[in-house]
């Protein structure tokens, strides 16, 4: 059985056990608490890093015991041959899940590729049922592709798969009948509360309370039930009647920061250690440079062990504040 040479700590003795890796900044939608509609800087293809150098970083965060590798973007599924590093990643000793994060707009083509290649689990940002108020937030129209992503998905067996929605005042409507898709499939629906990072800080938001509100005016009372394994930062309940379970991420009521397990890579090599703030290190001039695994590692090791304590979106904003758009950063 694989065993990590030792596990991978911050300085506040958070064990680091999740990665996400951004594939690329683009992104065939234009949300628009992620993106401006146009003028869109994108980066230059040598900028990225390589799917082969980012299969060796995952093989050492293996080695320092992160166990969950989720690829995202901007739109993971617009980097062309995504199952080719799905592959490497799952084939990696130590890894035990690889997810994908994606708009769902290019999944049902693209997923029984990934599937074979050992992919794990699909989240899909879907933020309305509604045709047109689809395409005033994502300012494309492509419900319909996005809808039939999620049912190739939920057609997998044994695919994990999660639905993610941002409840922001104007798709409030929606948010009874996104919560009912769990009623009758096996599929966890999950409410995220928009957080204030780039684009994002304009738009209004809705807390966990407020949309527990109308579900349980919808649905009757909530039923607490199981939580992710893994320290995932979810609270999920389910209804009366329901085959899947409802779930919350609310960074900004409900701070998860004191068990915070996962760092972030972006596409262009930097290792982000916390959503909030700029702090990290630049891993891809190493890759460049044929920097030694001990020296890569050495790297990480210091980045993560001065991984801040928590976040303070709360707050006024302060010095060392991410100022990218989260297509630039990673979902």
């Amino acid at each position: 059985m694989y065993k990590p040479e030792e596990g991978l700590r911050d300085g506040y003795g958070r064990a680091i056990r999740y990665l996400r890796v951004s594939v690329t900044d683009r992104c065939n939608l234009r949300c628009r608490y992620c993106m401006p509609e146009d003028g869109v800087d994108w980066m230059d293809h040598s900028n990225l890093l390589s799917y082969e150098q980012i299969a060796r970083l995952v093989g050492l965060f293996a080695k320092l015991g992160v166990e969950k590798v989720r690829l995202t973007g901007g739109e993971p599924l617009v980097r062309r041959d995504l199952h080719r590093l799905a592959a490497a990643v799952s084939g990696t000793p130590g890894i035990r899940e690889v997810a994908v994060t994606t708009n769902g707009v290019l999944l049902a083509e693209q997923l029984p590729g990934l599937v074979a290649a050992g992919l794990t689990g699909v989240n899909m940002s879907l933020d309305t049922l509604d045709r047109e108020q689809f395409a005033a937030i994502t300012r494309r129209d492509q419900l319909p592709a996005a809808l039939a992503g999620l049912e190739a998905a939920l057609a997998v067996p044994g695919l994990k798969v999660k639905l993610n929605c941002v409840p922001m005042g104007e798709n409030d409507s929606q948010l009874v009948p996104l919560a009912a898709l769990a009623r009758d499939r096996e599929l966890s629906v999950r409410f995220i509360e928009l957080m204030p990072i780039g684009l994002g800080g304009s738009l209004p938001r809705r807390t966990e309370a407020e949309v527990l509100e109308r579900l349980e005016k919808a649905f009757g009372p909530a039923q607490p039930c199981a939580q992710d394994q893994g320290g995932g930062p979810g609270r999920y309940v389910t209804f009366s009647g329901f085959r899947g379970r409802v779930g919350f991420i609310s960074a900004m009521t409900h701070r998860f920061c004191d068990r915070c397990n996962r760092v972030r890579l972006t596409s262009s090599g930097f290792l982000k250690t916390c959503l909030q703030y700029d702090r990290g290190v630049e891993l891809k001039p190493l890759l460049d440079a044929g920097a030694e695994d001990g020296d890569i590692l050495a790297a990480i090791r210091r980045a993560i062990g001065e991984k801040p304590a928590g976040h303070h979106f709360a707050g006024p904003a302060a010095q060392g504040d991410e100022a990218r758009n989260m297509s630039q950063i990673g979902g």
